[in-house]
């Protein structure tokens, strides 16, 4: 019966192409408008690191301001001081843990004619790599003695491999940065988690970095800071020692914790940690230490903002519209084959059959409006992308799980668009509308 019905139901939409089309075109148009912000949402609050964002947490620390402890002002700072991270590391309590920071340096390249320029850096540890489970193109991440003895070596992105060494295996050979020659140890694959959770202090959908050196060589030789830095109090003195000293915050931390137990462990060590800082006079507010995944920190740094999820319900909100423009046009077309509905009662047709069998008219419909919706829906991400340009880099490409929402999605929008018209349809009664033929 089924292959019958998916029949008389295209032979239904065929019999008015115009009104047809019109459904399609309102099913459509509402589908390629809210998958377009479906879309960007989706990718702004997907999950970057699934098999392990549940065993990496951010560590947060309450060195902050004891003047400010109303609301917003109590939540701890977003990353810690020099100080608090160098203590964490030293005492290595977590399965992994690593510091870092952004910044920027200068890269020289080596043949004739090529002209310097500016690379994205990350000043981190050599838990990086594995914590966040980075993928090699050739060699590693460097280990914990090039940590501890300040050795100048660098993994370098795919892109800047190739733009250097021209994508030849690149390890071994040395990059000049800012004047002084690095040791290249690993050429990482392409590495471009969204959102971009390691720091989303910075930018959340900003690109990975483009090279990684070791935190305590950066530090070792002054190299620059680019990222976010906040000071609650002037440092106690001048110069990059008082800064180091002080309790500005510029560090982003990670641990990796494997369960419950290494969680509450490491819970327990941060608050002897800051009970041991009050007693040296740090720390003055009430004791806040936080531990999020990842999940957790993306919502509490409000990753995805207020401003898409307006726009994700006003989209949604069109949708609605569109299915009641649908709603109409379906009233329209099957009252209108009322005649015909009322004499396939009289000859014995049952209204469940009736009804099944408009309902799956209604279904096709919605499947034609869903595939010409997804071409609309390109379209209206690649106006987003042009309209933003690279602040939604990453952001705006359709993959299969949101080819199929938008296809189920213009289904099942359908078939709701289609229950009111078909129920009344199907309680017409057969003989008073005969006799008025």
């Amino acid at each position: 019966m089924f292959s019958y019905y998916l029949k008389t139901g295209l032979l239904s939409i065929k019999r008015n192409p115009l009104l047809s089309a019109l459904m399609i075109a309102a099913i459509a148009i509402g589908i390629g408008a809210s998958m377009s912000i479906i879309t960007v949402n989706y990718v702004m609050s997907s999950n970057p690191i699934p098999q392990k964002s549940d065993q990496l947490f951010y560590v947060q620390l309450d060195n902050w301001d004891p003047n400010n402890q109303d609301g917003h002002d109590f939540e701890p700072p977003d990353q810690v001081t020099y100080l608090d991270a160098m203590a964490l590391m030293k005492a290595g309590k977590a399965y992994r843990q690593v510091a870092s920071n952004r910044s920027g340096l200068v890269l020289e390249p080596q043949g004739d004619g090529e002209m310097p320029f500016s690379v994205d850096t990350r000043n981190t540890w050599a838990d990086f790599f594995p914590m966040f489970d980075i993928p090699f193109l050739y060699g590693s991440g460097w280990d914990d003695a090039s940590d501890q003895n300040l050795e100048r070596v660098v993994v370098l992105s795919k892109e800047i491999n190739e733009r250097v060494f021209g994508g030849e295996d690149s390890v071994g050979r040395n990059v000049r940065l800012n004047g002084m020659d690095y040791r290249v140890v690993g050429v990482m694959d392409e590495f471009q988690p969204v959102p971009k959770f390691y720091d989303v202090t910075n930018d959340s959908f900003a690109d990975a970095e483009e090279i990684f050196i070791p935190f305590n060589v950066a530090v070792e030789y002054e190299l620059p800071r680019n990222g976010n830095t906040n000071c609650w109090k002037t440092p106690d003195g001048d110069g990059l020692e008082a800064f180091m000293n002080s309790e500005c915050v510029w560090i982003q931390f990670w641990a990796e914790l494997r369960n419950e137990t290494e969680k509450q462990d490491y819970m327990a060590f941060l608050n002897a940690y800051v009970e041991q800082q009050k007693e040296l006079g740090r720390f003055p507010r009430p004791m806040n230490n936080r531990l999020s995944d990842v999940m957790e920190w993306m919502e509490n740094q409000e990753v995805v903002e207020d401003d898409a999820q307006v726009m994700l319900g006003l989209s949604l909100l069109f949708l609605v519209v569109c299915l009641l423009n649908t709603i109409g046009l379906l009233l329209a077309k099957f009252m209108g084959k009322s005649t015909d509905i009322s004499l396939r009662r009289a000859l014995g047709a049952s209204r469940a059959s009736l009804f099944v069998q408009h309902m799956i008219e209604s279904g096709l419909i919605g499947l034609a409006g869903g595939i010409l919706g997804l071409g609309l829906t390109w379209l209206g991400l690649r106006g987003i992308e042009m309209l933003f340009e690279d602040i939604v880099e990453g952001l705006v490409s359709l993959d299969w799980v949101m080819v199929l929402t938008a296809i189920a999605l213009a289904i099942v929008s359908a078939l709701l668009a289609g229950l009111y018209p078909t129920w009344r349809a199907c309680s017409i009664a057969p003989a008073a509308q005969l006799k008025t033929q």
